[in-house]
């Protein structure tokens, strides 16, 4: 295949079995625990699989397809995005560490660093996400983390990836970002000098509601190379029939992507002007106050966004919420279901300010625009 074509190209041929009479259209799924060798001499070699814990043919081609996403060197598998992003820091921090936390961090991960970590003693420090280069402040001699998340868990501030990467490579500082909501299709964060890109591969590559997944990207050889150690020090693995899943959600998943995003586009534009939505809160809207680094960054939007309503009582936010009839009540996003959650219970800042009003998250399947305008006009209409 030419070395020119583009992604949605290389995802639908990307690791298939070459033809030949009859031949499948997907590779196979090997389903082990035990592995076998034909001599001794092989049950040790370090250059072999041997035992199903490790992988198997279709978790590669799955690490191949996270490689060619973005860019990356190497690729570990997890269980979950939440998995995956623990991963990912326990590859890099220890005892006596300093690790810096964006505020508008995943509430999860955000626990797990607060809580967890903290029992191993691992310092933890919450960061304004638009810290930029400011960043150069906070840095302490025994800083080895910096986590990112751009856009934030629910609030979506944009972070300045160039300007913290640059100040994180001066001090010898690995930079994490939770790249979830672009799906790596509208940000490639190794691109700007961020160091391991996380995903919960759950969302748009699972894309169907029915599998959890994670994958931790990294820039550089070395860097991948701490991260799989550690997950096998740790005991990860996931399923084969799982890393299947993905790999098949990998075929479709731009045109399931731009779909979802351009809804999402269309509401936040909708919902900007309507008496009963106090601001919308997506970066791609230009009423956004990062809009300009997003613009810069990022080659288009997601199909996650959020919406600050006018003053009114937890009552009629349940009210609004459960007149919903298309959306659907849940966590999680990236499917060709739309979801809706009031955010006010679960979210959590000790440095930027609160929205003035209830916080409404979005998530936009794949049904049709107007049916969606409909069902949340009708719910608006209630308080």
């Amino acid at each position: 295949m030419r070395n020119d074509v583009k992604k949605e190209t290389l995802f639908a041929h990307l690791s298939r079995p070459s033809p030949a009479l009859g031949t499948a259209v997907n590779p196979s799924v090997t389903r082990a625990s035990t592995l076998l060798f034909e001599k001794a001499e092989d049950l040790y070699r370090t250059d072999l699989r041997g035992y199903g814990r490790h992988g198997s043919q279709v978790h590669d081609d799955l690490c191949t397809a996270f490689n060619t996403l973005e860019g990356g060197a190497g690729t570990s598998l997890a269980a979950s995005g939440l998995a995956a992003c623990t991963l990912a820091i326990l590859s890099h921090v220890k005892a006596g560490d300093h690790l810096l936390l964006t505020d508008s961090v995943y509430g999860p991960v955000r626990s797990f660093c607060l809580n967890y970590l903290k029992t191993m003693g691992v310092q933890v420090q919450l960061y304004d996400p638009r810290i930029g280069d400011g960043i150069q402040a906070l840095i302490r001699e025994n800083t080895s983390v910096i986590w990112l998340e751009s856009p934030g868990s629910l609030t979506f501030e944009i972070q300045d990836l160039p300007a913290i990467s640059k100040v994180a490579r001066t001090h010898n500082v690995t930079t994490i970002i939770d790249n979830t909501w672009s799906a790596g299709l509208t940000l490639n964060p190794l691109a700007l000098g961020i160091d391991i890109s996380v995903h919960s591969a759950t969302k748009y590559f699972g894309g169907h509601g029915d599998v959890l997944f994670g994958a931790v990207i990294s820039q550089s050889k070395n860097t991948a190379h701490k991260v799989a150690k550690t997950a096998k020090y740790l005991g990860y693995a996931t399923s084969p029939d799982d890393a299947y899943q993905i790999l098949r959600g990998f075929r479709s998943v731009i045109a399931r992507f731009q779909q979802s995003e351009k809804t999402a586009e269309s509401l936040a534009n909708w919902l900007d002007t309507h008496p009963k939505v106090f601001s919308v809160l997506h970066p791609a809207h230009y009423t956004h106050p990062d809009h300009a680094l997003w613009k810069r960054d990022f080659k288009g939007g997601g199909s996650l966004f959020s919406i600050v309503l006018n003053p009114v009582s937890p009552q009629h936010v349940h009210k609004f919420i459960n007149a919903l009839e298309i959306f659907g009540i849940g966590y999680s996003y990236g499917g060709f279901e739309s979801l809706a959650i009031q955010c006010d219970p679960q979210l959590t800042r000790d440095i930027l300010k609160k929205p003035d009003g209830p916080l409404i998250r979005f998530a936009c399947g794949l049904e049709n625009v107007e049916d969606l305008k409909q069902d949340i006009e009708a719910a608006l209409s209630i308080i």
